[in-house]
């Protein structure tokens, strides 16, 4: 199967993102280029901290539950899962195109590295070797939290 052209959609879950952490009100700024490791930044200027936040966007809505990540430097992992369609097990029907609404998997850095496969040459990490991954979903709050600790460290 060719590899698919994503780039546009990859910016879109960066905004994505950014979008909700402002809505939650969550003082955010795009990092754009330069930034290895992180895309976008949050601030709490209440409490002088920020952190730095690394997205990953699936396009798929039945890919695997895995993304590759290589740079750890950061301080969170947000997987968006843009459910945009069937590509890889699932066939489109005229009553199930496979479009869904996003979902967002807000994970502390040190989540996401306990779950890296340590055996994969692309640093793969899958949903299913998070506990609780349920537990992640849209949980902003993480971020919130993190950014109001004295010390900026993130609750897993």
């Amino acid at each position: 199967m060719p590899r698919l052209d994503t780039s546009l959609e990859s910016s879109g879950a960066e905004f994505l993102v950014l979008g909700n952490l402002l809505i939650e009100g969550i003082q955010t700024f795009k990092a754009y280029t330069n930034f290895p490791g992180y895309d976008l930044i949050a601030t709490s200027p209440q409490h002088q901290t920020a952190c730095r936040i690394q997205v990953k966007s699936r396009w798929a809505t039945d890919f695997d539950g895995g993304f590759p990540i290589r740079n750890f430097d950061c301080d969170f992992v947000v997987l968006v899962a843009l459910n945009r369609g069937y590509r890889y097990r699932r066939r489109v029907t005229a009553k199930d195109t496979g479009r869904k609404d996003p979902q967002f998997f807000i994970c502390p850095i040190a989540v996401v590295q306990s779950a890296q496969l340590i055996d994969s040459h692309w640093g793969k990490v899958f949903l299913k070797q998070i506990d609780n991954i349920e537990h992640y979903e849209n949980q902003w709050s993480l971020i919130r939290t993190f950014l109001e600790s004295a010390h900026g460290s993130p609750s897993s």
